[in-house]
C-alpha cells in the first residue's frame, strides 16, 4: 500500500509532453509510480477533472529574513510553490558582523521594501558567517524548501566594514577575502552568488547598494571562487550600462568556470540596453560557448498603490505630508474631509531631490499608464482603461478620479502602475521569450516589496492569464508547467524535482483549472512589529504536497511543515524507476 495516491488526475508532468490521465503514487518523500489503476493509498486525493503538476520552483525571492521566523512562507506557498531560492539581487543577512545588523536591515528595507522594524524584531541573528546562517535556517521547518545565494552586499560589508561606501574600490586582499567567503558559503550549500548593479536599488538612506560599481575583475574573481567548488549560479540585476560591457565579462566568466550566469531581463527605465539588445548580446555570448540565462517576468512589474502602501500618486503633496505619520484611523478621517480632499487635489507636488525624479513624477502624474484595480482586474490592461481615460469619460480630473478610487472600500482601493515590462501597453513581447530555451520564468520577488508589489502570485497568473484567459496568443499548459517547474529547477542544479516520475521528490499540486483565479490583494499588518505587506491568495489550488505531505488544501495551511534547507545541487536516485 502506498502512503498517498492522487487518483485519476490529468498529469502535466513537467517534461513539456502531452498531458495524460493517470494516478500518482507516493511513498515517503518520493514519487513511487505514475500510471493507471495503481494500488490503494493510506490517503487518497480524488483528482478527476483536475490537473496534477510538480510543485512550482521559484528562483527569485527575498525570504532571507522571513525564512528565519515564518513556517508558512506566504504568499509564495499559497500559489503552489514548494521550493524558493532567496538571496537574490545582492542583498541578504549573512555573513554579518554584530555591528552591521542595522546596516544590512537598512539595505534590505531600501532595496526590497521589507519593513526594517519587522526584520529587526523577527530575526534572532544567531549567526555571523554564511555557514552559520544556513545552520540557523535548518532550525525552523517550513512548508517549502529554501535555497540561498551568497549576497554581494553582505559580503562586501563584512570585508570592507566602514570603507564600504558607494564607489569603494576593494584592494586585492579584499577581493581575495570576498572570494574566500563566497567559496565557503557555496561549499556550505549555497546554490550561487548574487549582486546588484542598478541605481533603482538603494539603502533606506538612499545610498547605492554595495557592488553597484564593482569592477569586472572583482566579479570574475568571485565567480572563480564558485568555479573552484564546481557549481553555483551567478545572479545579477543590472542597469546594463554600455561602458560596463556586462555581457562580455558574463560570457568570459561562464566560459572559464563552466557555470551559468543569470540576469534580470526587463523593459526598464533604468537600463541603457533595450531588452531586445540584452537578449541579442546574451545570445552572441552563448553562441561562443557561454551559458547565460535571462530571467523574465510574466507580467508588468507593477507598483500597487494605496493610501497605506509605500507609495501613491499624492505622496508628494504637502497635505499628505501633514498626515503621513498619523495613525490610519486619523488619516482616513482627514482623507474623508471634503476640504482636505480639495486642497490635496489642487496642491502642486513638492519634489524631493532624487536621481530618479523623472520616475517619481510618473508615479504622481502618470495617469495615462495607471489603472484602477477592479475586482476582476486584468494585469494586461488596455490604455483605454487607464485612469486618464476613465476620468475623461466620467467628466472628472484624473487626480479627483484617482482620489475617489483610493477611497473605495473604506480607503482601501488600489491603483496598478506597471513601471517595468509594459512599454508597449501589452505583454506581446513576452510571447517569443517564453518559448525560448535561454530564458526562465522568474522575478516574482516573493517576500519583498511588501508595500508595493505582490508578484509572488506569478505562478497563478501564468495559469490564469497566459494559459487560460488571455485575449491573444497563449501558451500551452504543458509548456507553462515545464517553465515554472523543470526549467527553473535545472538552472539551479535541483535535478530531483520539477518532474512527476518515479524517484523524483514528491512535490506536487492538484489544481482545478476552471477555478484558478487570483484573489484581490490586501494589505496585512501581520509581520513582526506590525509590519505591513501586500498579500494575494488564489482559488483553484485543491492541494499542495511537499515531500509527500499535504501542506495546503483549498488554499489553507494544513499544519505539516516538511520543507527543509537545500544544500548544494540535488541529484535524483532513479533506482525505483528501473525496477
Amino acid at each position: 500500500m502506498y502512503d498517498l495516491v492522487i487518483r485519476g488526475g490529468t498529469v502535466v508532468d513537467g517534461t513539456g509532453g502531452t498531458p495524460f490521465v493517470a494516478d500518482v503514487a507516493i511513498e515517503g518523500d518520493r514519487i513511487a509510480a505514475v500510471g493507471e489503476n495503481l494500488g490503494a493509498g493510506r490517503e487518497e486525493i480524488d483528482a478527476k477533472g483536475r490537473i496534477v503538476t510538480p510543485g512550482f520552483v521559484d528562483v527569485h525571492t527575498h525570504y532571507d529574513g522571513q525564512a528565519t521566523w515564518d513556517a508558512e512562507m506566504a504568499p509564495s506557498s499559497w500559489h503552489g510553490v514548494t521550493t524558493v531560492v532567496m538571496g537574490n539581487c545582492g542583498v541578504g543577512f549573512a555573513p554579518a558582523k554584530p555591528d552591521r545588523h542595522d546596516w544590512l536591515i537598512s539595505l534590505m528595507e531600501g532595496v526590497e521594501d521589507i519593513p526594517g522594524t519587522a526584520l529587526a524584531e523577527g530575526m534572532a541573528w544567531d549567526w555571523e558567517t554564511f555557514p552559520e546562517y544556513m545552520d540557523a535556517l535548518e532550525r525552523l521547518p517550513r512548508t517549502v524548501d529554501v535555497a540561498c545565494h551568497v549576497p554581494h552586499g553582505a559580503v562586501r560589508a563584512y570585508v570592507l566594514g566602514d570603507r564600504e561606501k558607494p564607489g569603494a574600490i576593494p584592494t586585492e586582499a579584499d577581493i581575495a577575502e570576498m572570494s574566500r567567503i563566497v567559496e565557503e558559503g557555496v561549499r556550505a550549500g549555497a546554490l550561487g552568488f548574487s549582486t546588484s548593479r542598478t541605481v533603482l536599488h538603494k539603502s533606506v538612506d538612499g545610498e547605492l547598494v554595495p557592488g553597484t560599481t564593482a569592477t569586472a575583475e572583482e566579479l570574475i574573481a568571485i565567480g572563480r571562487a564558485m568555479g573552484r567548488v564546481g557549481y553555483g549560479v551567478f545572479e545579477m540585476a543590472s542597469d546594463m550600462k554600455r561602458e560596463w560591457n556586462e555581457f562580455q565579462w558574463m560570457g568570459d566568466l561562464s566560459r572559464e568556470t563552466g557555470l551559468p550566469v543569470t540576469f534580470a531581463a526587463l523593459q526598464s527605465i533604468a537600463k541603457e540596453l533595450p531588452l531586445e539588445e540584452q537578449i541579442s548580446e546574451m545570445r552572441q555570448q552563448n553562441a561562443s560557448g557561454a551559458n547565460i540565462v535571462a530571467q523574465i517576468a510574466l507580467r508588468g512589474n507593477g507598483i500597487i498603490m494605496a493610501w497605506q502602501g509605500t507609495v501613491h500618486p499624492f505622496r508628494f503633496k504637502p497635505a499628505w505630508n501633514e498626515i503621513i505619520d498619523l495613525p490610519w484611523a486619523e488619516q482616513l478621517a482627514k482623507l474623508r474631509d471634503p476640504a482636505f480632499k480639495a486642497r490635496m487635489i489642487d496642491e502642486e507636488n513638492v519634489w524631493p531631490e532624487s536621481d530618479i525624479l523623472d520616475f517619481l513624477k510618473i508615479v504622481a502624474l502618470g495617469w495615462p499608464v495607471q489603472f484602477e484595480m477592479d475586482p476582476d482586474f486584468n494585469y494586461e490592461p488596455k490604455m483605454d482603461e487607464s485612469i486618464m481615460a476613465r476620468a475623461t469619460a466620467a467628466g472628472m480630473s484624473p487626480s479627483e478620479y484617482a482620489y475617489e478610487l483610493l477611497m473605495k472600500d473604506d480607503g482601501k482601493g488600489f491603483i496598478y502602475f506597471p513601471i517595468l515590462n509594459y512599454r508597449d501597453g501589452n505583454l506581446n513581447f513576452l510571447e517569443d521569450l517564453q518559448a525560448a530555451n535561454d530564458t526562465v520564468n522568474s522575478l516574482s520577488d516573493g517576500g519583498a516589496h511588501c508595500g508595493t508589489i505582490c508578484d509572488a502570485a506569478s505562478p497563478t497568473f501564468m495559469l490564469q492569464h497566459w494559459v487560460r484567459d488571455r485575449a491573444g496568443a497563449r501558451i500551452a499548459l504543458e509548456h507553462a508547467v515545464k517553465r515554472q517547474c523543470r526549467d527553473t529547477a535545472l538552472l539551479y542544479g535541483l535535478e530531483d524535482r520539477g518532474l512527476l516520475a518515479p524517484g523524483y521528490l514528491a512535490d506536487l499540486n492538484v489544481i482545478d483549472m476552471d477555478e484558478i483565479k487570483l484573489g484581490k490583494p490586501w494589505l496585512a499588518f501581520d509581520l513582526p512589529a506590525g509590519g505591513k505587506r501586500l498579500l494575494q491568495k488564489a482559488d483553484g489550488y485543491v492541494a499542495t504536497i511537499k515531500s509527500g505531505v499535504v501542506t495546503f488544501q483549498n488554499g489553507e495551511m494544513q499544519g505539516p511543515t516538511p520543507g527543509g534547507v537545500i544544500r548544494g545541487p540535488q541529484r535524483v536516485e532513479l533506482a525505483m524507476a528501473a525496477e
